[in-house]
């Protein structure tokens, strides 16, 4: 997926005696007392009374220090932080909020900038998990994902109320448990919210304050003016069954992975991107709504600055918001295959991986003297199946042209008409494409307006690229592209070598004919999924200095290349997609509804179930093999490897198992706190700032020690001792036999090796490592626990050995 197609946020931890100057930016205040999150309210009344005086304390405290004129306050953060967010124009305010008393932490806010109708058959849902649940209409019943994102189209039939009135009971769980509400405006009307839509409010006062909001452009509503939006909340919990229907082609029937589940939107980023502040204040929304799961396509840009990547502002959002019982499921980052390149921290986080699936759409060309070269494009073929004579775009324009513009055939008053109709067109995909000042869209617009039979793509032998931008774009005339050399290069020969040319070099002849086929039918390879290149990899890092830490990461793999959903025609986000009511796209964005979705399953299966146990229950039940036994692959640079847990963290998502997964490795605020105590580098000072609570007297000696479905270990110096705890799901009690895989140059004992466990009891499981010989790599293992009852739980196991200490 290109760079504009995921969402990136850029956030800095930056510690208050680092900053020095202050040019009309945002801040967000963080304040020493508790927000609601942390308070034992018991009823509505008593948390409105509260967030009430948290607000008009932090409007006193501002009025106490500043001069009434130089700031503009922006948020009120009461539920999952106390703080607010500050518009300033002159540093010496920063100089007074530094000072002041109450004051715990000080962030700037940055700016941020942009990071299916297969995927549920190829993942089981439609067979494994939907029956189970009362059906395709029923699936997700009573479950709200909360997605913070570019809004939603409201009109599109993948979001009317068709789904979430079935029985009628849907709506009604959910307005007991559920208190958002719906911000209309344009573009979205009252009747938006339907009952699947549930919640749609927009968040832009950091954006409007920084100049860059317009309203005409951008909508100030929760109308999704970019498309990304509405395609994440399709995949998520669109309805079942929805035609995808682009350029008068149907390419299939799409549906969510939870297709009754309702869904509530949080617009905080926009074409031109969007703020931190703004996020924060989403997130911050959607919680005290009582969303049930929330799905993010964002991540910073780089790893932030500061003690440690695990304090910066959006993962202690993220924290209390897990905290407060809501799931939080976030895109990976699309830097991969580069080591170190995840986005996403936190181990309170699911951060998922994109995997390419099984369908492929690709088209070919049958030249006159019996060659076929292969190629893509969604394109018709050419009309009844004869020979139409190709032709260079050079050779049918006019003289007096740049022979860039031409090649690229991006303009179509050079073209001689007599010349190009009825001709198949020969265009080159040149460094303009690269730079995106010209599409492939563009391409098909001028085949049209001339009145040719179609084109052909080739390669520019000087961009050597084999990842086109724009390949999957719909297109309405016979096409086909040439995306590597070799065929560029036949075709090129054929056509030469079948073109009459005057002395002059004129082309007066052509002789070369050619037919294109259907490239807008998938075909499907049945092979296991393949961890995509641009899927960002681990290990995971605890600071800039990417020193690495005891966290696996990614989480969770789950489809993400190629998939179609929904989209808003009028959208401004994507030249090559504008106009259409479905996309095509892939990225980490398009894998992360995929989990979020199938996560409001298990909920809806188990709805007492923690956070930590549903990423635990897709973790251990993960696939990360072949049905055949053959390991899942990753794309390399050039090459394709078997993959590792830092490619797809547990495996691919297996959703029939992941709702009857045995056992559960459960999680919860107080340990995630005792995880930041034993983070290098970070004290117990940093962590009371951060969270607002200090490290218990009693503290666990390893990060790896946090009670996660996998092992990591980034530094074994001779032996370390790993505690895991278990807790019995399954509807019997159960006895499990341990095995372990050991990594290459470590010995593994578990203590005990076989047990049985009660309903609902929980134990111990303990691991001695023992490091036998340093490989200067991590190297990787498992831990299988094989049940009586046919669970059978997969935690993998990564290891960094430094030394052996004599061993």
């Amino acid at each position: 997926m290109k760079p504009a197609l995921a969402f990136i946020l850029l956030v800095s931890f930056i510690e208050t005696w680092k900053l020095v100057s202050v040019e009309a930016k945002v801040f967000v205040v963080l304040m020493e007392d508790d927000p609601v999150v942390m308070m034992s309210l018991r009823n509505d009344e008593n948390i409105a009374i509260y967030k009430e005086r948290m607000t008009r304390e932090h409007d006193v405290f501002l009025e106490s220090l500043l001069e009434k004129g130089s700031y503009v306050k922006l948020y009120s953060y009461t539920h999952l932080l106390n703080g607010f967010a500050i518009y300033v124009t002159d540093k010496k305010v920063l100089h007074v909020l530094e000072s002041a008393e109450k004051v715990r932490l000080i962030h700037e806010d940055t700016k941020l900038q942009k990071l299916t109708t297969h995927t549920p058959e190829l993942l089981g849902i439609t067979t494994g998990v939907w029956p189970a649940l009362g059906g395709d209409m029923l699936a997700g019943e009573g479950v709200v994902i909360g997605l913070i994102d570019t809004g939603i189209n409201p009109f599109h039939p993948s979001f009317t109320n068709e789904a979430s009135t079935a029985t009628g009971s849907a709506g009604i769980f959910t307005k007991i448990k559920f208190k958002g509400k719906c911000s209309t405006g344009e573009q979205f009307p009252p009747s938006a919210c339907n009952g699947k839509i549930v919640g749609a409010q927009y968040f832009a006062r950091a954006a409007i304050a920084a100049g860059e909001f317009n309203s005409t452009r951008d909508y100030a509503s929760p109308f999704d003016a970019d498309g990304h939006g509405s395609h994440t909340a399709s995949t998520a919990a669109g309805n079942h069954g929805i035609p995808v229907m682009a350029n008068n082609f149907n390419y299939g029937y799409a549906s969510g992975m939870a297709p009754g589940a309702q869904i509530s939107v949080y617009k905080a980023l926009y074409p031109f991107g969007g703020y931190m502040s703004d996020v924060v204040a989403a997130v911050d929304q959607a919680v005290e709504d009582g969303v049930d799961v929330l799905s993010l396509s964002i991540g910073p840009a780089s790893v932030p600055s500061g003690p440690s990547a695990f304090l910066n502002v959006l993962e202690l959002e993220l924290l209390f918001a897990t905290k407060a019982g809501v799931l939080v499921v976030q895109a990976a980052g699309n830097g991969g295959p580069s080591s170190s390149s995840i986005l996403s921290f936190s181990p309170w986080i699911t951060s998922v991986a994109a995997s390419i699936t099984d369908r492929r759409y690709n088209n070919s060309i049958r030249l006159g003297d019996g060659q076929s070269l292969i190629g893509t494009g969604l394109a018709p073929p050419t009309i009844g199946g004869v020979f139409f004579p190709v032709a260079a775009a050079a050779d049918v324009c006019q003289r007096n042209i740049t022979a860039g513009l031409v090649e690229s055939c991006q303009d179509a008053d050079p073209f001689i008409r007599s010349l190009v109709r009825g001709k198949l067109i020969i265009c080159t995909y040149t460094f303009d494409f690269e730079s995106e000042a010209a599409t492939i869209a563009t391409v098909a617009d001028t085949i049209s307006k001339i009145g040719a039979a179609g084109f052909i793509l080739t390669m520019d032998p000087d961009i050597g690229s084999e990842q086109i931008k724009g390949a999957t774009v719909t297109l309405q005339v016979p096409g086909v592209i040439l995306n590597n050399m070799e065929s560029s290069s036949a075709l090129w020969e054929y056509y030469n070598s079948n073109t009459i040319r005057s002395r002059s070099g004129v082309a007066i002849g052509f002789r070369a004919t050619a037919r294109i086929l259907d490239g807008r039918e998938a075909t499907y390879t049945g092979q296991a999924p393949v961890v995509a290149s641009y899927s960002s990899r681990g290990p995971d890092v605890n600071n800039a200095l990417l020193e690495t830490a005891d966290v696996l990461k990614p989480t969770i793999m789950a489809p993400g290349s190629s998939i179609w959903a929904a989209w808003s025609p009028n959208s401004e986000g994507d030249q090559y997609i504008k106009g259409q009511n479905f996309a095509l796209l892939s990225g980490t964005s398009m894998a992360t509804p995929h989990i979020a979705g199938i996560a409001a399953l298990i909920k809806q299966k188990h709805p007492d179930w923690s956070p930590a146990a549903i990423t635990s229950a897709m973790m251990t039940t993960a696939n990360f093999t072949a049905t055949s036994g053959v390991p899942i692959l990753a794309q390399q640079k050039n090459k394709l490897s078997p993959a590792t847990p830092f490619d797809f963290g547990a495996g691919s998502v297996n959703p029939s198992k992941a709702i009857d997964p045995g056992l559960i490795f459960d999680t919860y605020f107080k340990h995630y706190v005792q995880f930041l105590c034993t983070v290098p580098g970070v004290d117990d000072m940093s962590v009371r700032r951060a969270v607002g609570v200090g490290c218990p007297s009693k503290k666990t000696d390893w990060c790896s020690d946090l009670n996660t479905a996998s092992v990591t270990v980034s530094n074994l110096v001779g032996s370390r001792k790993v505690t895991r705890r278990v807790t019995n799901v399954g509807e019997l009690d159960e006895k499990y036999t341990v095995l372990i895989r050991e990594p290459f140059g470590v010995n593994i004992t578990v203590r005990p090796q076989a047990f049985k466990i009660s309903v609902n009891a929980s134990r111990h499981i303990t691991l001695f490592l023992v490091a036998t010989q340093t490989a200067n790599a991590y190297t990787f293992g498992e831990m299988v626990f094989e049940g009586n009852n046919n669970h059978v739980v997969r935690i993998p196991i990564a290891v960094y050995v430094s030394s052996t200490l004599g061993f």
